[in-house]
């Protein structure tokens, strides 16, 4: 595959057009076949071109992946993939047969042939094979078949790709998807290296970024990936993507993705929110980045853009959705929604609907209530609409300014209880805060009269919660400066259930120390006071307790002589002791809860588990490192401050470096070590298959 031309901004790459347009990925109640019509209208009229069809819960995508479509599901493929045609939208017909396949069983590829044949005969001529999500053991006889996951996979996927006669577009989403499931890392990766020198070069890799829900992607981390694949990625972008939280909606526009990116990818298709109608901003915005480096000119960027992007505005790109999402919530050609009589525009011929045609319209009398009359809804509801449900690791604007305002009320309180310096100001802030409470309301009330129920009926409990939680503020505010008696939902003890959240999974996560820690406002913080002290022989008993704690753990259903030990084994079971200045100790409010041990001298514990080390190891690499933390220990700054420290003294001792053993089942450490920066994977001979060496040199 040719590597995409740097020097054209054009979303073109390699040999193919750039792929762009939205994945239907998500977990819970798919799309119906009309939504999906009306996504191929919108895509075709905003310049996407591509439509993957991969519903998690659509029993014959994944968990009954070998059944044929019967008569009645095949009609209707059929009809949805000419819709697409007809609107220029590439239909990418996605299976996921990873979570009981046997790669090995012929049976079982034919069973696969056999299922996207009938795909084929349907209309569709693109294709993908999913592989995420999905547990990584292979059963006994692929074991025997195959030398890796990665080779069982890409075996049947270059295999199926054959078969349907290498189609232009065939996508194959790897089972380490995002650089953290990559083990070490994106570049020591031995499966993602598999994928990118066995899977054949027609084929095009899915790819979500750092992450699952990636906060940004970066071109040197496209780069990375790409280098490894040998290939560009087709991003699968789930920044939109809300069925991980049953409470979260995200309206916000596509952003933390420079335009930089396109020439580096094959493509980018988000996957958004489960409900269909509010994807309007996420579907668009996303249109607007993809077409903006084409677009030739740079355009101007706000100063508060954080990107900086000379040709995509993030805010420009939202406030352009929101212009055009708000003549679709005032019509009335989507389904579900006849428009409201007092909403409907003078010049319009349709009569409303009269429960009794021989009457005359009510009219008020003197002195009587006058008719409820719905205000329509404004383009600034919606842009208050897209700051309350804004992304996953931002609030929008509006929304930090009410956290920031309310936090400051609270803890300025005393201003408003007697007469001082900031009485005045306390006073102004709280009318101020009042009055972004009221434009929620307002805006909740607006959103309820629209015409266009169905967007809605998407959006209702939302905009529901947030009323109700912007409600109670306003009202502890309101008592706070004594406007009002104290509101019976803050003070009593037995209130009514909308007066507090989350159900049984909000208790348990209160219940959690973590609680709090990835809140978008942090204040106060929730981060534990943790003490790091020297090691002393007192501790031996407590940190043999904690290392066989964690090594119960780590062994799942394995018997526990079945572990390959470590050298460092002997160090955290006391069975030797820690060189001079080279033990530390971190205690929180429950007691000692890790440590960090080192050896400036690993030969003796290497030679009492009879380990063959070669003396080049050890002479670059002479001191062995032991660290273990509970899991009740959340936060990542106390181990790295004990591995500075225990480094240091290393070096002191004069040893020119350090390292470390891990199994390759702990990704906690893994994940630790890797992200220091300073450790890097080094190959040992005659080392256990499942154990993973990483040092640094002094």
């Amino acid at each position: 595959m040719s590597k995409p031309d740097s020097t054209k901004r054009q979303p073109v790459t390699g040999t193919g057009r750039f792929i762009s347009g939205v994945v239907e990925g998500f977990y819970g109640r798919p799309w119906t076949m009309e939504q999906r019509t009306e996504l191929f209208k919108r895509e075709q009229k905003w310049g996407l071109n591509t439509y993957l069809y991969a519903p998690k819960d659509d029993y014959k995508h994944r968990m009954y992946w070998r059944d044929l479509y019967a008569a009645e599901e095949a009609e209707q493929l059929t009809s949805l993939i000419s819709a697409a045609k007809q609107h220029d939208v590439e239909f990418v017909y996605a299976i996921s047969p990873g979570l009981d396949i046997t790669f090995s069983n012929p049976k079982e590829v034919a069973a696969l042939k056999r299922k996207l044949d009938q795909v084929k005969e349907f209309g569709c001529r693109s294709f993908s094979l999913l592989f995420d999500d999905i547990e990584t053991e292979m059963c006994p006889a692929d074991k025997q078949a195959f030398s890796s996951f990665a080779h069982a996979q890409v075996a049947i996927t270059n295999e199926v790709y054959m078969h349907l006669g290498e189609p232009e577009v065939f996508l194959f989403c790897p089972t380490d998807y995002c650089a953290v499931f990559c083990t070490p890392s994106v570049t020591q990766s031995s499966y993602l290296n598999t994928v990118g020198e066995k899977l054949l070069p027609g084929i095009d890799v899915l790819w979500t970024g750092p992450k699952v829900v990636s906060h940004k992607i970066s071109v040197e981390s496209i780069e990375e990936v790409s280098s490894v694949l040998k290939r560009a990625p087709v991003i699968w972008d789930n920044i939109h993507a809300n069925d991980y939280d049953p409470q979260r909606l995200f309206l916000g526009p596509y952003k933390d993705r420079p335009t930089d990116l396109i020439p580096k990818l094959k493509g980018v298709l988000t996957n958004p929110n489960c409900e269909f109608y509010p994807n309007f901003v996420a579907v668009h915005t996303l249109a607007t980045w993809c077409k903006a480096p084409a677009e030739g000119t740079p355009r101007d960027v706000e100063m508060g853009d954080e990107e900086q992007d000379p040709c995509y505005s993030p805010q420009k790109a939202l406030n352009l959705a929101l212009t055009d999402w708000l003549e679709e919530f005032m019509s009335t050609d989507q389904p579900g929604g006849p428009c409201h009589p007092r909403l409907k525009k003078e010049s319009s011929e349709e009569e409303p609907m009269q429960t009794d045609m021989g009457e005359s319209p009510y009219i008020p009398g003197p002195g009587e209530n006058p008719l409820y009359t719905a205000e329509p809804l404004t383009l600034d509801d919606l842009k208050l609409l897209s700051d309350l449900f804004y992304l996953p690791y931002e609030h929008g604007t509006t929304a930090r300014t009410m956290l920031q305002e309310l936090d400051w009320l609270k803890n300025q309180s005393q201003a408003a209880a007697a007469e001082t310096d900031k009485t005045a100001e306390w006073c102004s802030r709280a009318q101020q805060f009042d009055n972004m409470c009221e434009a929620v309301v307002q805006m909740f009330n607006r959103l309820s009269n629209a015409p266009n129920r169905s967007i809605l009926y998407d959006l209702y409990n939302y905009i529901c919660d947030i009323k109700s939680g912007v409600g109670l503020a306003r009202a502890y505010v309101k008592t706070l400066g004594g406007h009002s008696q104290p509101s019976a939902q803050l003070l009593n003890d037995d209130p009514e259930p909308w007066g507090f959240r989350g159900g049984l999974s909000g208790e348990f996560q209160r219940m959690l120390p973590g609680h709090g820690n990835r809140d978008l406002f942090r204040h106060p913080p929730m981060t534990a006071v943790y003490c790091i002290r020297p090691y002393c022989p007192e501790d031996k008993p407590e940190v043999e307790r904690i290392f066989r704690e964690m090594q119960k753990a780590g062994e799942g259903n394995s018997a526990l002589m079945a572990q390959s030990p470590l050298i460092s084994d002997s160090l955290s079971a006391g069975e030797i002791s820690p060189s001079p200045l080279c033990g530390l100790i971190l205690e929180d409010d429950l007691g000692l809860c890790g440590y960090a041990l080192a050896l400036t001298d690993a030969k003796p514990a290497a030679a009492k588990i009879q380990r063959a080390v070669s003396g080049s190891v050890f002479e670059e690499f002479p001191s062995v490192i032991a660290l273990e933390m509970l899991p009740r220990v959340t936060d990542p700054s106390p181990a790295k401050r004990m591995i500075g420290q225990l480094l240091s003294s290393i070096r002191s001792s004069g040893s020119r470096g350090a390292f470390c053993e891990l199994r390759q089942s702990n990704r906690r450490m893994l994940d630790f070590y890797s992200k220091l920066g300073s450790f890097k994977l080094v190959q040992m001979d005659g080392l256990p298959q499942d154990i993973l060496v990483m040092a640094t040199s002094l």
